[in-house]
């Protein structure tokens, strides 16, 4: 576990401030998510702890067998940092670890993005839909970093935000919805 998350942790954050004529060869999405983690990285406003609380493997694409087995109690905690953009929209970094679905533990690290909208009058109500890049990596795969790009969504009030992402996949791989508490701190 010690060796995944020192492998991690660098090829994540390994975004340094290139030069002009570097950003200028990346198409124009990557420029832009690259600003934001350097952004997020170098600005934070929040520090957040994150609390992983269901993984729920889709029983339309499971074997019973299967999902009777699967651990769907994701123990773990994670760390990270966060920031508001001036449209109101959240920007995040974070680190976890967690019990896989089959009771391993999981790194990962990423970056995401939320697009958020506060539908009522309390602007502490908001819910949020985005994405998240970063890396994983699973013992049943050796522990090999795994590149990922996952859908994000979730529902807020003041500082508790209920995160979370869908992971797709065919008959008996993937198709896992995963949730976490992420609390921010001032």
């Amino acid at each position: 576990m010690k060796k995944a998350v020192t492998l991690l942790i660098p090829l994540l954050f390994s975004f340094d401030n290139a030069s002009a004529a570097e950003n200028k060869s990346l198409p124009k999405p990557f420029t832009t998510l690259k600003k934001n983690i350097a952004q997020t990285w170098g600005e934070p406003a929040h520090y957040d702890g994150y609390l992983p609380v269901i993984t729920w493997h889709a029983r339309f694409a499971y074997d019973k067998e299967k999902t009777d087995r699967y651990n769907e109690r994701p123990w773990g905690a994670g760390f990270g940092q966060s920031r508001w953009d001036e449209k109101g929209n959240w920007h995040g970094l974070y680190a976890m670890a967690f019990k896989d679905s089959f009771n391993h533990w999981e790194p990962i690290a990423g970056y995401g993005w939320e697009a958020t909208w506060r539908p009522l009058a309390d602007d502490n109500f908001r819910l949020g839909l985005g994405y998240t890049v970063g890396v994983t990596m699973r013992e049943n795969w050796n522990y090999i970093p795994i590149p990922l790009a996952l859908p994000l969504a979730s529902v807020g009030y003041g500082p508790a935000t209920f995160q979370m992402t869908y992971i797709p996949g065919t008959y008996n791989n993937g198709n896992v919805y995963f949730a976490w508490l992420r609390l921010t701190f001032q």
